[in-house]
């Protein structure tokens, strides 16, 4: 049974707090929640200070203005190089017929672009790069070595190491294609690319003979002559396609090491081989 105060028209709840409906009650408790959260005067309470300013709205006016510049000049930088890499690797048009040298000059040789990894036709041929060379011995006789297999030193370089070098793994490779592209089927050079990919391959050769000891005690690189040894990839059995496992060789007419470039003599090797330039 409820009980009412007789000295008082405020009615008792059962947990001994003032019934909301009392007249006054809730004005007196929304006041008291206004002196909280107010002051006297009627406001939210003191006004936070604003947040400093980050990044570009942090500096001055002109240095805005300068940043501003520099991320322009680097969008339209970005946008032409982006623009000339896809005329270089896009189907031929009548900009790169006319403009042609202007996008290779770009793009040659930092941004070349090709499509082995993604082509819908990838490799399917193993290209074996070996050289051989004309040795003048240290009693005055003219020995040739036997070939020596380059692709597959850099293959044993390369296999279980998890961080191999770039000359490991591109600088012979890219070095025979280059010379492949800039020479006809009778091994012609075609324009100044092609000698000059000759040169780089004859430097390539008497490196590694020099760092195989090819030469021997007292011995001099003369002639230097390289072959490529191409074999098929077979194909998976549920293809049925049938492929010859015989190679094809590539023979290079022979190229002579020029004189004055011995490394005895102050030249860039290591050992007794000498340098090639231009034949």
């Amino acid at each position: 049974m409820e009980a009412y105060d007789t000295g008082s028209d405020a009615r008792q709840g059962r947990d001994g707090q003032e019934d909301p409906g009392r007249p006054g009650g809730a004005a007196e408790q929304s006041g008291e929640a206004a002196e909280r959260s107010g002051g006297a005067d009627g406001t939210t309470g003191a006004s936070e200070a604003p947040a400093p300013r980050t990044g570009v709205a942090a500096l001055s006016p002109r240095y805005q203005v300068g940043a501003v510049v520099a991320l322009a000049v680097v969008a339209v930088a970005v946008c032409a190089h982006i623009g000339l890499v896809f005329l270089h690797v896009a189907p031929s048009n009548t900009f790169t017929k006319q403009h042609g040298e202007v996008v290779d000059e770009w793009v040659f040789p930092e941004f070349e672009q090709n499509w082995k990894l993604f082509a819908p036709n990838p490799l399917q041929q193993n290209i074996s790069v070996q050289v051989r060379a004309d040795v003048s011995t240290a009693d005055g006789e003219i020995r040739t070595t036997g070939w020596y297999d380059l692709s597959a030193e850099d293959g044993r370089a390369i296999d279980g190491n998890p961080l191999p070098s770039h000359t490991q793994q591109n600088e012979l490779r890219r070095a025979w294609d280059f010379f492949v592209s800039s020479h006809d089927s009778d091994n012609r050079p075609v324009g100044m690319r092609g000698t000059l990919s000759e040169t780089y391959l004859r430097h390539i050769a008497v490196q590694r003979l020099d760092r195989n000891g090819a030469a021997g005690e007292g011995g001099t690189v003369e002639r230097v002559q390289y072959r490529s040894r191409t074999t098929n990839v077979e194909p998976p059995p549920w293809t049925g396609e049938k492929v010859s496992d015989r190679p094809e060789y590539r023979e290079l007419p022979w190229w002579t090491v020029p004189v004055g470039t011995n490394p005895e003599e102050g030249g860039a090797g290591d050992g007794a081989a000498r340098t090639g330039g231009a034949a």
